[in-house]
């Protein structure tokens, strides 16, 4: 399919082929016929990705402050690498559409295909022929009406401008002021207008003063000195209930003069993007209350109501972005409002760039609504979920590899590494979005990228299968992987259930000695840790190791933070640590107890202290916290056993400690966790036919382990590991299934 795409190196747009996005569960996936390009945001987004590096640190100083951390913490090679990684990561653009319902994901259960809709969303309702878009993100188009699609385009918009009025606590008969008479302007008037309020209007442009007379205004100026005597004029001297800035702008003065016309104690509300320098003396002399409209209304940036359909009950919240969307449309089709004088432009999507020439100034031409045109719902051509990308042959005795997931990780650490490989074979890679998909094949050389897993499990080039997407898919993908007796790489974790974890030993059980299953645990193949191990190989008594990690704060509404899709920090990230210490210790855990910090509210439970008994007697302490500086170092390991000390700091610091001699290695540019050398392990098992680098047994002792831990976090208890008595229990269970009755009566 073809979706305009953003480099966020030079701010150049491309109407790119790419794979269609996939059907994710709450989700429909819609036929795009008409998508309305935003003058503001969109112009905002294309001129700050067209700056120069400099120009864009003086623009963002925090992703500065984030970058100069992570320079002193992993190195200057390290830092350079990640910057440039997510520099090559094409952007998606645009957030209001619509079009036609062509299939409905699990759980969408009110709409239907054929439906005709309009979507809201970055990220979701882009400028592309498909769309997959969560089901609080779209409101279907009234039946039976005659709604043109470019009409339902403006929904997004709609909403915006619909819940900065009701954040401006307006109501019959009031007058409203309008600053800025753009889209945002003119679609606002034509709501304050149908809401039965009189509306003033200013804008620079005579022409846009004019249009919003035409839209309902009662009066519209171009200059402020106009503006403020027409306000008190027709309010009777009073000023303004209520004034409402759409303009967009990095200047104050919106502000400013919004608080100069307003009235004692009015509302004024930042619809726009403008500066907010607010002269302290205007608000307080009439104690005004100033408010900023976020987005599209309740349910906005909530991930459980956007992303897992959640809606929140309307007797708590009457007006959520769904239901502004749902009105916004309604008007329309009742005839209250009239969006078709505002599209000044239209476009066929093939020449989408010329939208943007036209909104960037790059044309001269003064523009308001700008319109995408697709083609025909039912005329449109099947689009192709496979594209190919590189036609060069697999080198003989090459292992060839199917990627499933491209995300920053695998794009910016894993892909270089297997690329450096040079009997590798890059066969294919699919994501649920088709940019990344295509990013990621033309990037590293794939043959091809597509839609579909089932293109990269049949394939019989594809030998072995990497699983990089979100945790919640690991367990489903690795099983898939192996039933088609390919090998599998899964990057941590490997699952987020005992359930999961005991359907892969009874898959692997029988399979035998089937192809290697491999997790990504990188750290024990850092060179680094294994000079380390080779140092405490010759202590024969146990060991005591610390491992703290400054893991750093992350958001609760995180993907990782979500139990269902990342199943927390102890699943997603302490499994690493637990895997490196039973490397150390060279035996699995026995006994597991995990305690947390009280939460006050910030943390997801996510500040621990985990304490692991294993079989050899080596004790181990996992101190891994969220409550720390980024800017201190992020990972410490000390070994202490047999007159012997070892001290790992960050993967660039190594002291070795025996006989009052002490052995330090250092790294100075480069911070090396393992991931290149885990790579060759893998692929040298999978070309060799041999185990892979890590066993069976350990890949699922510390997942088991990790999975107690959880556990003893919840309830503050110790918890047994007995590997052999799950193992046992797993494969038992596929020849001894449970009753029904049985089942039913635990239900119950």
């Amino acid at each position: 399919m073809k979706q305009l795409l953003q480099d966020p190196r030079t701010g150049e747009l491309a109407v790119t082929d790419v794979p269609p996005p996939q059907l994710l569960p709450g989700c429909v996936l819609v036929r795009v016929a008409a998508s309305l390009v935003s003058a503001g945001t969109e112009r905002a987004s294309a001129e700050f990705a067209g700056k120069n590096l400099i120009a864009k640190a003086k623009a963002r100083p925090d992703l500065v402050r984030d970058v100069m951390a992570k320079l002193r913490r992993d190195g200057l090679l390290s830092t350079l690498h990640a910057v440039r990684s997510r520099l090559d990561q094409p952007q998606s653009v645009g957030y209001s559409s619509s079009g036609v319902v062509v299939a409905v994901g699990d759980g969408v259960t009110d709409i239907n295909v054929g439906d005709r809709v309009a979507c809201a969303g970055a990220g979701y309702a882009v400028h592309a022929e498909l769309a997959c878009v969560p089901r609080l993100l779209l409101a279907k188009i009234p039946d039976r009406s005659d709604m043109a699609f470019e009409e339902a385009a403006f929904g997004t918009v709609g909403a915006i401008c619909l819940h900065g009025i009701r954040t401006a606590e307006v109501s019959l008969g009031e007058t409203v002021a309008v600053i800025g008479l753009g889209l945002l302007g003119q679609v606002t008037v034509q709501l304050l207008k149908a809401a039965g309020c009189r509306v003033f209007g200013m804008d620079l442009l005579r022409s846009r003063a004019d249009l919003a007379m035409q839209g309902g205004a009662e009066l519209a100026c171009t200059s402020a000195s106009e503006f403020r005597d027409l306000c008190f004029q027709k309010a009777g001297g009073a000023g303004a209930d209520a004034v409402l800035i759409t303009a967009e702008t990095a200047s104050s003065e919106p502000v400013n003069l919004a608080a100069e016309v307003a009235r004692d104690r009015a509302i004024v509300v930042a619809v726009g993007t403008v500066g907010m320098d607010i002269e302290r003396k205007l608000y307080y002399g009439k104690e005004l209350d100033f408010r900023v409209s976020r987005s599209y209304g309740p349910g906005r940036y909530d991930s459980a109501y956007e992303q897992k359909g959640r809606d929140y009950p309307i007797g708590h919240v009457r007006w959520t972005e769904t239901r502004n969307l749902e009105a916004f449309l309604a008007l329309i089709v009742e005839r209250k409002l009239n969006v078709a004088p505002l599209i000044t432009h239209r476009f066929p999507m093939d020449e989408a760039t010329r939208a943007y020439d036209l909104i960037t100034g790059r044309i001269r031409d003064s523009f308001l609504g700008v319109v995408l045109n697709y083609p025909e719902v039912m005329a449109a051509p099947e689009v192709p979920g496979k594209i190919s990308i590189s036609t060069t042959p697999a080198v003989s005795g090459s292992v060839g590899i199917g990627v499933l997931g491209a995300g920053s990780f695998a794009q910016a650490t894993l892909l270089p590494a297997l690329q450096e490989i040079p009997r590798v074979s890059l066969v294919a890679v699919c994501n649920a979005t088709g940019p990344r998909s295509r990013n990621a094949a033309e990037k590293f050389g794939f043959r091809y990228c597509t839609d579909s897993e089932q293109d990269i499990l049949r394939d019989p080039s594809v030998h072995a299968v990497m699983v990089v997407t979100r945790h919640h898919l690991h367990a489903a993908q690795v099983q898939a992987a192996m039933s088609v007796s390919k090998a599998v790489f899964c990057e941590k974790p490997l699952c987020l259930t005992e359930e999961e974890l005991g359907r892969i030993v009874r898959t692997r059980a029988g399979q035998e000695s089937g192809p290697p299953l491999m997790v990504g645990f990188n750290r024990r193949f850092a060179p680094m840790a294994v000079q380390l191990k080779h140092f405490i190989s010759d202590i024969h008594e146990p060991l005591a190791i610390q491992y703290r990690v400054n893991a750093g704060f992350i958001p609760a509404d995180h993907w990782v933070n979500d139990l269902e899709q990342g199943g927390g920090r102890i699943l997603g990230e302490v499994c690493h640590f637990v895997d490196f210490l039973c490397y150390l210790a060279g035996s699995c855990p026995v006994e597991v107890q995990c305690r947390s910090l009280a939460n006050v509210g910030q943390y997801s439970s996510d500040n621990i202290v985990a304490s692991l008994k294993f079989s050899n007697g080596t004790l181990g302490t996992i101190t891994y916290l969220a409550n720390g500086d980024k800017a201190a170092s992020k990972e410490r390991v000390e070994v202490f056993g047999g007159g012997s000390t070892a001290i790992l700091e960050d993967f660039r610091y190594l002291e070795l400690v025996r006989n009052g001699r002490k052995q330090i290695t250092r790294a100075r540019w480069r911070q090396d966790k393992g991931h290149r050398h885990e790579m060759r392990a893998f692929v040298d098992a999978v070309q060799a036919g041999t185990a892979a680098p890590i066993s069976f047994e350990q890949i699922v002792g510390s997942t088991l382990a990790t999975l107690r831990l959880q556990n003893s976090c919840q309830t503050g208890e110790p918890q047994v590991v007995s590997l052999s008595e799950f193992v046992s229990s797993a494969v038992q269970s596929a020849f001894h299934p449970v009753p029904y009755a049985e089942r039913e009566g635990d239900r119950r």
